[in-house]
């Protein structure tokens, strides 16, 4: 494996399914293919002990996530429109539903991993049979029906790659639960940040369209575009650094109440936080749980695995800011962020809620995005396990404030 899984060339930029060269229904074929063929070589290197294995409630066993995104093409493509089709087994439809309420009911969330059975072998073959169902549904669907389906088709290619993302932060939550800490590929290095040019950017103020606008492939939350009112502000151009985090922590951030949110610091007085998530104390050293197994804490990489609640305590100890998500995809509009792809999201201080105008997708995928617009908060760019193809500066990713088992990091905003 690559040092980011965003480098992996297997998985087509899904912005050309409808415009590339080719039938529909080759470009379609092809697209399908290629991801799923990246949920298996993501999923190869784990047994199926570790496939079962659900470390927290937020987290999901691999087999879950992908006999998950197998449903969802059984249910909303193959179920709705290839006439004719019985679906693999009865009992999948509940097991492996998430929060789909208008698509029946579902299995508990939390209770993911108590489900022994279907077993690997069984979600593999599970795999295999709507594989083999929506190549056999693409290559004989009649124009008219393809044009339907391929908008779906699109939503489940990006679905499965939001699972894939999360295939990985969820093995190595588990693996970080291990006291032998193995390794979800030994060959596995964190990519090297390329920070370059004056340390802050500056934005004038000034009025500026936010949110995604063309045709290119987005998801519902990201749109309408929108005029925003954005600085005077200036943004840091690379990301914080583990050296910086430390001197954070040797300063007593985590013990200083004062920096802190109240919600935030009863949470890590609550946890227990003396450092970002996967950090250890080994013979005096940190040491930080990758998936290249336990490696020494690297000074110089950004720091991940932080939550919202400490990225705004440490801006706030070094007298700054988180910036806005339009504050941030500005910047990242003129290229002037380092790093703002494929190492760690970046969290922003925006709380996640509709952009003016919006509207839900209709019927059960409307409730992809729409109905988790509260509480959560709002993060930009990508990390180093988002599928290639996946980001692009308007894509809104969303978690609550207490999270931190996902590749989060942070840039700092200045309003002096």
């Amino acid at each position: 494996m690559t040092s980011s899984a965003s480098a992996t060339a297997s998985i087509p930029d899904t912005d050309t399914l409808q415009t590339g060269s080719g039938s529909l229904a080759g470009r379609l074929t092809e697209a399908y293919l290629a991801v799923r063929g990246e949920t298996e070589r993501r999923a190869a290197p784990l047994s199926p002990e570790d496939q079962v294995i659900q470390s927290m409630p937020d987290a999901s066993p691999a087999k879950w996530h992908r006999a998950h995104t197998t449903w969802f093409f059984e249910q909303f493509v193959l179920g709705e429109h290839c006439r004719g089709y019985i679906p693999f087994h009865a009992d999948y439809a509940f097991l492996f539903n998430s929060y789909y309420v208008s698509a029946g009911p579902r299995h508990t969330r939390g209770e993911r991993g108590l489900i022994t059975r279907p077993g690997v072998a069984d979600i593999t073959a599970y795999r295999q049979h709507v594989d083999a169902a929506m190549a056999d549904f693409l290559g004989s669907a009649e124009p008219a029906t393809l044009a339907a389906v391929a908008p779906l088709v699109e939503v489940g290619l990006n679905h499965e790659q939001q699972h894939q993302e999360l295939m990985l932060t969820d093995i190595l939550h588990a693996f970080a639960q291990n006291p032998t800490a193995p390794a979800y590929d030994p060959s596995w290095t964190f990519p090297a940040p390329v920070g370059r040019g004056a340390d802050w950017i500056h934005l004038p103020e000034g009025i500026h369209t936010v949110g995604h606008a063309g045709d290119g492939y987005h998801f519902d939350n990201e749109e309408p575009a929108h005029r925003a009112l954005v600085g005077p502000v200036g943004i840091a151009r690379n990301l914080v650094t583990n050296a910086e985090w430390l001197a954070f922590m040797d300063d007593g951030g985590y013990r200083t109440a004062t920096l802190w949110l109240m919600d935030g610091f009863a949470a890590a007085s609550r946890e227990g936080w003396q450092a970002p998530g996967h950090w250890y104390k080994v013979e005096g050293e940190w040491r930080i749980m990758t998936l290249g197994g336990l490696r020494p804490v690297d000074p110089d990489a950004p720091v991940c695995h932080v939550s919202y609640y400490e990225a705004d305590a440490f801006a706030r100890w070094r007298g700054k800011h988180l910036p806005t998500e339009m504050e941030w995809e500005v910047a990242a509009r003129g290229n002037q962020l380092s790093d703002a792809f494929g190492i760690v999201w970046q969290w922003t201080r925006s709380a996640y809620s509709p952009y003016p105008g919006y509207r839900a997708t209709e019927g059960a995928l409307g409730e992809y995005n729409g109905k988790f617009m509260v509480n959560q908060l709002v993060l930009r760019g990508s990390s180093l396990a988002t599928p290639a193809g996946h980001s692009r500066v308007t894509y809104r990713n969303f978690f609550y404030p207490h999270h931190r088992w996902q590749f989060t990091g942070l840039r700092l905003a200045d309003y002096a």
